[in-house]
């Protein structure tokens, strides 16, 4: 596996703890719909959290944020759509995103609540 793919994978097991110990339920990591994919579905306080998680080594050029363009939220919203379409799920939805900054000298986690939302 690449080395990007395993900060990757390293970064959704972090965030995936950090959403459990806040009281989150996890209901699906890695939930594909035709060739989109969302990192992990949540629930909590009666709201669906769809979570983009993003990683990297360093913040140098851009966080880790700033690296879900519109092309990528959309696509996150149509595979959200088709889950929510496939549970029978009547809850508000939500989006955030985790930004992860993992290295030998660093480990930080950013939650960014209501990241973005559908287009109406």
């Amino acid at each position: 596996m690449a080395n990007h793919n395993e900060i990757g994978k390293k970064g959704e097991e972090i965030a995936k703890k950090y959403l459990l110990d806040k009281g989150y339920k996890v209901l699906a990591c890695n939930y594909r719909f035709k060739h989109l994919e969302i990192d992990i579905i949540c629930e909590k306080d009666c709201h669906l959290i769809i979570v983009e998680v993003k990683t990297r080594q360093s913040s140098y050029l851009a966080g880790p944020e700033d690296t879900v363009s519109k092309t990528k939220q959309k696509g996150i919203i149509k595979c959200a759509n088709a889950y929510i379409i496939e549970h029978e799920i009547d809850m508000e939805t939500r989006f955030d995103i985790i930004a992860i900054i993992l290295n030998t000298n660093e480990k930080s986690i950013v939650h960014i609540e209501d990241a973005f939302y559908p287009l109406r």
